[in-house]
């Protein structure tokens, strides 16, 4: 099974970029539709974005359609988000999943096997 890791979070001030990576342990990424969830204290964890496994469809939550960018590099293993313009509102911890699915999914409950998140915080 694969077991997801991420880094890269931070802290940025509002406006700033940060890109995320979600790399993976004992077994390659490539053949898992991975997404981007994200979740602050007391609340559900929320879709954020995802890729399937070839790379060649995306999609986006309304919220972070146009300031972030979901891609993979299967060579290196690696799943990216790059986020830009971002917002005080964007300051969560973000964790990474993955699954074999034939198409993407938004849902946290689609997905199987998860990261253990990295935390972003955008300073005002």
């Amino acid at each position: 099974q694969v077991q997801p890791v991420e880094s890269g979070g931070g802290l940025v001030q509002a406006g700033g970029s940060l890109r995320l990576s979600c790399a993976a342990s004992r077994r390659a990424l490539s053949g898992y539709t991975v997404a981007w969830f994200r979740q602050t204290p007391g609340k559900e964890r929320e879709f954020v974005a995802a890729v399937n496994w070839r790379g060649d469809e995306t999609y986006y939550a309304d919220s972070v359609k146009g300031r972030f960018t979901v891609s993979r590099d299967n060579v290196q293993n690696t799943v990216f988000l790059q986020m830009n313009s971002l917002k005080s509102v964007d300051t969560a911890v973000y964790h990474c999943a993955a699954k074999v699915l034939l198409r993407i999914a938004t849902s946290a409950g689609d997905y199987e096997y998860w990261g253990q998140g990295t935390q972003v915080t955008v300073s005002p």
